[in-house]
């Protein structure tokens, strides 16, 4: 039983249920809360969040952590991840944990590059 209670808890334990049915719409309730902050700020698009941090509005910023915050919790959840041992665990989070920043990097980096072009009128070298 207290393996079962185990999968029944999510926030690494803060909230616990008493069945699968009660877990499952926790999860809703979660994942919904998320979504519609994300829905509302990009409806909404407050002016303050408009201020640019290394190039990049923080409203875009915030957009990235709550994604990144929703594709963790459905892994780690939905996908297992917290009943494995913590060898598979770090096998398949300490990847996730270098090359996301890398491939935000990357795309912020080229977005830069190309949005300075197109802005300046200016092309290098052509194909």
């Amino acid at each position: 039983m207290a393996d079962n209670t185990h999968k029944l808890a999510i926030f690494r334990g803060l909230l616990k249920f008493r069945s699968n049915q009660q877990k499952i719409w926790g999860v809703l309730i979660f994942l919904s809360i998320v979504t519609t902050i994300e829905v509302i700020l990009g409806i909404v698009k407050p002016q303050i969040l408009m201020i640019p941090f290394m190039r990049v509005k923080l409203l875009n910023w915030i957009f990235i952590v709550l994604t990144l915050v929703k594709a963790y919790y459905i892994a780690w959840d939905f996908m297992h991840i917290r009943d494995e041992k913590s060898g598979l665990q770090n096998a398949i989070v300490l990847p996730l944990i270098i090359l996301i920043p890398y491939l935000i990097f990357i795309i912020l980096h080229e977005g830069n590059y190309i949005f300075d072009v197109m802005q300046e009128g200016f092309v290098s070298w052509n194909f």
